[in-house]
This record gives C-alpha cells, sequence and structure tokens, in this order.
C-alpha cells in the first residue's frame, strides 16, 4: 500500500510540474532586455552588483530619509525603467548657462530646475532671462565600457578643424571636474582640464561623479562627494553613506552592453552597410575599446557602441540657446546607439528619441539632424523607401 501511495504522489507531483512548465511564463531572452550584469563577474562582484541594483531601483527616499526638501525624483530607478531611456514625464530641465562664461544662475537654483518639493516648501522656477533645455533620462546599460575608453583613443578621433575635410569636425569636451574626481589612468590634462564625456553636453567625467549629482540634484540628497544643500546652499551631513554611492558606481559601471538582435539577417546586414555609406558612422564609430579596469570583465575589451563620445554642432533645430561647462548651446554629445531598438520597451510603447524625446521616431531624429549631420541627412533623403527600411531596421536590431 505505501509503494502504491509513494508511486501516485510521484505520479502526482510529476504532472504538477509539466502543467507548471506549460503555464508559466517563459523569461524574456538576454538579448531583449537591457537590464543584467556583464558576463564573468566573479562572486564578490556580483553581490557587489546586487547591493547596487537594490539601492537604485529599489530604495525610495521620503522626507524623513533625506529627500529634498527639493526634488524631481524620489528614486534612481523612478527615471530609467529597466534601465532604458526616460519619457518626457521623467525629463529633466536644465538652466541658466548660455555660453563658456559658466553658469550665472546658480544662485537661483541653477543648473537643474527641481520642480517638486515636500509640503512648506515651493518648487523652482526658471529665473527670467535664463536659457534652458529638457534632457531625457539616458539609457544605462554599457556604461562602464564607455568609461574606459582611453582619452588618447578620443582624441585620435577628434577632428575638431575638420582637417580632412568631410565635413565631421567632432571634439572631446575639456572641461574641470571636481575634487573628489580621481583622473582615470592615462587621463589626459590641458590647463587644468580633462576629458569628460557622460551627459548629453559630455559635461561630467566619470560614472560617481554623475551618481554623486544625480542623487544631489535629482532627489535632494546630499553626500560627502556633494555635501551641499540644493535647497538652502548650506553644507549638511551625508545623508547618504560612501558605501551605497559606491554601490550604486559598481552597478552602473558593470550593467552589461545592450545585445544586438538578428545580427545575420540579410536586410539589417544591408542596412548597416548604408550606415556606413552615407556617413552615419563618421559620429556613430561602431567600434571602441577599453582600458585597463580592476574589474576583469571591463577591461582590453572591444565593444560597439555607435558613438565617438565627441560634442558636434547637430545645426540649429537642435540648438535650445543652454549648455554646460565649454560645450556650444548648439553642440551635443553623440549618444551611443546600441540598444535603441528596445528604447520603446521604457517609454511606453513608443519612441521619445534625441535629447529631448522631441522625436516620435528613427526617422524623425534623423531629419532633424543639422550642422555637421546635414550630408548624413541629405544621403538618407536619397535613399528609397526599401533602403530607408533596411536603415531603420539594422538601427532596430542594436
Amino acid at each position: 500500500m505505501q509503494s502504491i501511495r509513494t508511486r501516485y504522489f510521484l505520479f502526482t507531483l510529476c504532472a504538477l510540474l509539466v502543467a507548471c512548465e506549460k503555464t508559466l511564463p517563459s523569461l524574456p531572452a538576454d538579448q531583449d532586455l537591457l537590464d543584467g550584469p556583464v558576463e564573468g563577474l566573479n562572486g564578490e562582484q556580483n553581490k557587489r552588483f546586487l547591493a547596487g541594483d537594490v539601492a537604485f531601483n529599489d530604495q525610495v527616499f521620503t522626507g524623513t530619509t533625506g529627500l529634498g526638501p527639493l526634488f524631481v525624483a524620489t528614486s534612481c530607478g523612478s527615471c530609467h525603467a529597466g534601465d532604458g531611456k526616460g519619457h518626457p514625464s521623467t525629463a529633466l530641465t536644465r538652466f541658466g548657462q548660455s555660453d563658456d562664461t559658466g553658469n550665472q544662475f546658480l544662485h537661483l537654483g541653477g543648473p537643474q530646475l527641481q520642480h517638486r518639493a515636500l509640503p512648506g516648501f515651493a518648487p523652482e522656477q526658471i529665473p527670467v532671462g535664463a536659457g534652458f533645455a529638457k534632457m531625457l533620462p539616458p539609457a544605462n546599460t554599457g556604461l562602464g565600457f564607455l568609461e574606459l575608453v582611453p582619452d588618447a583613443e578620443l582624441l585620435t578621433l577628434a577632428d575638431p578643424d575638420d582637417a580632412d575635410g568631410d565635413g565631421v569636425s567632432g571634439r572631446v569636451h575639456w572641461h574641470l571636474i571636481p575634487a573628489y574626481i580621481q583622473p582615470r589612468p592615462g587621463a589626459v590634462e590641458q590647463n587644468g582640464r580633462y576629458i569628460t564625456r557622460f551627459g548629453k553636453k559630455a559635461a561630467t567625467y566619470d560614472l560617481l561623479q554623475q551618481t554623486a549629482v544625480a542623487y544631489n540634484q535629482d532627489i535632494g540628497i546630499v553626500s560627502n562627494f556633494e555635501p551641499f544643500d540644493t535647497y538652502s546652499g548650506v553644507e549638511l551631513d551625508p545623508e547618504i553613506s560612501n558605501q551605497t554611492i559606491q554601490d550604486v558606481v559598481f552597478y552602473l559601471r558593470t550593467l552589461k552592453a545592450p545585445v544586438p538582435r538578428n545580427p545575420d539577417d540579410a536586410e539589417i546586414s544591408a542596412g548597416q552597410t548604408i550606415f556606413s555609406q552615407i556617413g552615419c558612422a563618421k559620429c556613430h564609430v561602431p567600434t571602441l575599446h577599453t582600458g585597463p579596469s580592476p574589474i576583469g570583465p571591463l577591461a582590453s575589451r572591444t565593444f560597439h557602441p555607435y558613438t565617438d563620445l565627441l560634442l558636434h554642432d547637430m545645426g540649429s533645430q537642435l540648438d535650445d540657446g543652454y549648455t554646460e561647462g565649454t560645450a556650444a548651446t548648439f553642440e551635443w554629445r553623440t549618444p551611443a546607439l546600441w540598444g535603441l531598438g528596445l528604447s520603446k520597451n521604457s517609454q511606453g510603447g513608443q519612441y521619445f528619441l534625441l535629447h529631448d524625446g522631441r522625436a516620435p521616431s528613427i526617422e524623425s531624429a534623423i531629419l532633424l539632424h543639422g550642422g555637421e549631420g546635414d550630408q548624413s541627412r541629405s544621403a538618407y533623403q536619397q535613399l528609397d523607401d526599401h533602403q530607408r527600411n533596411q536603415l531603420i531596421r539594422f538601427l532596430e536590431s542594436l
């Protein structure tokens, strides 16, 4: 009798397991997700990645845990759903600087508008006369690779005087960096300024600066790195630990690079050829390299982000009258195109492209290119419908 009961139990268990396999949804393929760690992290590194993941995506601040009193968001993850691009509803507004003489509105809350406030406080408004620009939060994936591109490689890509006469004259952004930033190995310095590379205007040096400033300017959290309250301007005791900041930095550094989809598809391959033929690859450089890193999976790697991390003149249509550092108002850093086809997943099912999300499609983003992008835009307009479709399919496969 016991044997019969045992066999019946095992039969029922197997039936349930088979039923579960048929009814449980399958996990998304790695190529369909932007989040997740880079391959090859060891046990301790994976543990730290998870700690940073929790701090970035799960920690929601309130008035009792340091939020504000002026702020834009209550957590990091609220602006970067699934580590993807932001939506116009989560756009940041930067204001105050209109040329390379610096921001003249810092005493009035610049450079970032905190449009939300705790009870009893008034949110900021853009001061009269201040230039401003809307900026969508960027995707987070692959940032550790971009951080490690040697300065020497960026200088090789730069052609500020268009010496080769191809109409493209990208330049590095020489900018001052905060005292808490340690220049990377092989960093190039020029008159006290270093090559910065993150942000829409490439005005941020590395992911530590990006993270510390985001906590301070976006959430109103002071740290040992950015200790001044955005409301009063007074230096306060830290509201977040150095460890948490560094865990988030490690998380951002070790997020995987986006995985291309269907790269062997003939139509996609044809689109890749067109991408180069019409000059897109002059700015959206397909391949870059990392230098040394204590994080093994990031060191000395070849990767394919489709950016040169340089500033380019993008023409009058994309000139918002606002800038950062020594960039001109019409200059923007080339955005990485990897992960472009997954952007809609974090943007409510549709595209919001360019720095402020004004372009509702890849084609409309291309047609808004001016300045150094004029030639590629004109070449795109000369393509027939099939060629345009091939190019768009290639871009959506990245």
